[in-house]
C-alpha cells in the first residue's frame, strides 16, 4: 500500500493544544502532524480516569481544528491496531511509511519526555530539530539564571522581575499601587450564607472514550459520569471558562482564595489549570483578561483580588516550571526528613474519620480537582505530619488531578507541600494543627473527631501528628526562624502533656488506615 510522502513529520504531545502556534501559521501538504495517545503515557502513573479522558477528548478536537485548518494530521487512537503504545516505535513506522526526512517536536515539560525524545531525535537517523512550545512567559533556564549563585530561591523575588519584565499592573518600575502583594488580604474563611456562583461545567458524552480505556486495561483511579463529562476540551469552551471566571469569580477570588467549604467544591476558583496546562489557553492571555475585567469594573474587583490571581499565574506558576528545569533529575530523589510510611489507603477511597479529608479525597475522586489549600493543607499536610514517603504522595497528586504535570506537580507537592527539597521552594514546612482547618473551612463541624482535643479518645490526629512531627524533626528544624513560637511553645509544655500527646500520635501512627 503506497502512502503520501511527507519530508518533514511534527510531533504533537497532549499537553501542546496551543492553536495560537508559529507551525500553524500556513497549511502545509509537505508536513504531517502526529498525534498519539499511548499506554506509555497512560500508564507511568495510574491517572484519574477523567484526566485520561479529558486528555484524549481535546487531542481528538485539537487534531479536527487542524485538518479542518488543511493541515495533514496522522491521529492515532488508543485502540488503533497499527499503534505501537510508545513514541520510538510509532515514530519509526511513521517515519519509514511516510518517508519523512525530518523530525521535528517542540520542547517537552516533563523532564522524562525530554530525555527520550533526545534519544529518539539520536537514534532515527534523519534531520531533528526542537522547537519552543511558543506557551510560558521564561524560558526553561530564566529562573536559574535569575537566582544564579543563590542558595534559595524567593518567589516574590521572581514575581516582582516577572511584572517588571512584562510590565503587568506597573507604573514605570514600581508596581501600580505602589505596593507588590496583597496576599495578607486574602485570607478570609467563608461565610455559610455566602452567595457563590455555580460551577460553569459541560455534558460531553465520553462514554466511547471510556469503554475504550476499560476495554484496553488502563489502570484509572477515580470515578466519571461518562455521559457528562463536565472539563472544556476545546479553546471556544476554555474562553468561555475564563469569561465566566473573570466575570462571576474574579471580584471575590482574592478574598477567599483559601477557603474551604462543604457546600462549594470549586469556590471563586478559576478552575483553568487543565486548559492552560494542555496549553489550549496562554498564561498571559488568561492574565490579559482579568487585568481587562479589573480596568472595566474597579467598583466591583480590587487590587487584591487581580493582584491574588496575576501572582498565581505569572509568579507561581511560572516559577515553579523554573524550579523543576533547574533542579531535576535530583529533585525527584529528595526526602529531606527521611519520610518511609506508605500512604493510607483511604486516599485513594476518600473512607475516613475525618471529616476534612472525607470532603478534600472525596472531591478529588469524582471531580479531579481540589483548589491549592485543599492540596496543601488538607492532604499534603496530613501526608507530610503522617511521615508519608515522598514518592507515594508524589504518585497519588500526579494520578488523581487533571492539571497535574508533573513539571507543575512534583514542584508543588515535595518542594512545597512536603518540604522533601530541604526548603528549595518554601522557606518552612507547611503545615498546621486542626486550629487553622477549623478556621478556614467548616469541616470540622460534625466531624467523628474534635478539632480541640489533642489526647482524648476522639481527639483530631492533626492536633498531636502536628506535634509529633515537630518534635522528631527538630534536629532538621530547630534552627529555622520562620517556624516562629513552636519549640518555645513546646518547651513549655508539662511533660506529662508532652508525652500523652507523643502517645496519641503513635497510636494514631500505628493505625493510619483506620483512622
Amino acid at each position: 500500500m503506497l502512502h503520501q510522502q511527507h519530508p518533514t513529520l511534527r510531533l504533537i504531545l497532549g499537553d501542546q493544544l496551543n492553536s495560537q502556534h508559529s507551525w500553524y501559521a500556513t497549511a502545509d501538504a509537505q508536513t504531517l502532524y502526529v498525534m498519539m495517545e499511548m499506554r506509555q503515557e497512560t500508564d507511568y502513573v495510574a491517572h484519574h480516569v477523567q484526566k485520561v479522558v479529558g486528555f484524549f477528548l481535546a487531542m481528538r478536537q485539537f487534531a479536527q481544528q487542524l485538518q479542518s485548518a488543511g493541515h495533514q494530521v496522522l491521529y492515532l487512537q488508543l485502540d488503533d491496531p497499527r499503534n505501537q503504545q510508545t513514541l520510538p516505535d510509532n515514530l519509526r513506522w511513521i517515519i519509514d511509511q511516510h518517508q519523512c526526512k525530518t523530525f521535528q517536536y517542540q520542547l517537552p515539560d516533563e523532564y522524562r519526555l525530554d530525555v527520550q525524545l533526545k534519544q529518539i531525535g539520536e537514534e532515527l537517523g534523519i534531520a531533528t530539530e526542537a522547537f519552543d512550545t511558543e506557551h510560558f512567559l521564561t524560558t526553561r533556564d530564566e529562573l536559574a539564571t535569575f537566582f544564579k549563585g543563590k542558595k534559595t530561591y524567593l518567589m516574590e523575588s521572581f514575581y516582582r522581575h516577572m511584572r517588571r519584565k512584562h510590565g503587568i499592573m506597573m507604573d514605570g518600575n514600581e508596581p501600580l499601587t505602589g505596593q507588590w502583594n496583597y496576599d495578607a488580604d486574602n485570607r478570609k474563611s467563608l461565610p455559610d450564607q455566602a452567595t457563590v456562583p455555580p460551577p460553569l461545567m459541560w455534558r460531553h458524552n465520553a462514554t466511547e472514550v471510556v469503554q475504550m480505556i476499560q476495554a484496553h486495561g488502563v489502570e484509572t483511579i477515580g470515578s466519571i459520569d461518562a455521559e457528562a463529562f463536565m472539563w472544556p476540551i476545546n479553546r471556544s469552551e476554555s474562553l468561555e471558562l475564563l469569561a465566566h471566571f473573570t466575570t462571576h469569580c474574579l471580584p471575590l477570588f482574592g478574598t477567599y482564595e483559601d477557603a474551604m467549604h462543604s457546600k462549594h467544591w470549586s469556590v471563586f476558583h478559576s478552575r483553568l489549570s487543565f486548559s492552560m496546562n494542555v496549553k489550549i489557553l496562554s498564561p498571559r492571555e488568561v492574565v490579559d483578561a482579568a487585568i481587562q475585567a479589573w480596568q472595566q469594573r474597579p467598583d466591583k474587583i480590587t487590587i487584591a483580588q487581580i493582584e491574588g490571581f496575576v501572582r498565581q499565574i505569572i509568579g507561581w506558576r511560572e516559577y515553579m516550571r523554573g524550579i523543576y528545569w533547574a533542579q531535576m533529575p535530583s529533585f525527584g530523589q529528595l526526602n529531606y526528613f527521611n519520610h518511609q510510611r506508605p500512604l493510607p489507603q483511604w486516599y485513594w477511597t476518600g473512607e475516613t474519620k475525618m471529616r476534612c479529608m472525607q470532603f478534600a479525597l472525596g472531591q478529588s475522586l469524582t471531580k479531579a480537582y481540589a483548589h491549592h489549600i485543599q492540596r496543601l493543607m488538607i492532604t499534603g499536610n496530613f501526608a507530610l505530619l503522617a511521615g508519608i514517603h515522598p514518592d507515594q504522595i508524589d504518585e497519588w497528586y500526579l494520578g488523581v488531578y487533571m492539571d497535574a504535570l508533573e513539571w507543575v506537580e512534583i514542584t508543588n507537592t515535595r518542594g512545597m507541600s512536603q518540604f522533601a527539597d530541604g526548603g528549595i521552594v518554601g522557606t518552612k514546612p507547611y503545615v498546621s494543627s486542626a486550629n487553622y482547618i477549623n478556621k478556614m473551612s467548616n469541616y470540622c463541624k460534625g466531624c467523628h473527631y474534635d478539632a480541640k482535643d489533642k489526647t482524648g479518645e476522639k481527639a483530631c490526629p492533626f492536633n498531636s501528628l502536628y506535634w509529633h512531627f515537630y518534635h522528631r524533626h527538630r534536629a532538621l528544624l530547630g534552627g529555622n526562624p520562620r517556624i516562629g513560637m513552636v519549640y518555645p511553645t513546646w518547651d513549655r509544655m508539662k511533660p506529662a502533656d508532652q508525652q500523652a500527646i507523643l502517645a496519641k500520635a503513635e497510636l494514631y501512627l500505628g493505625n493510619l488506615d483506620r483512622l
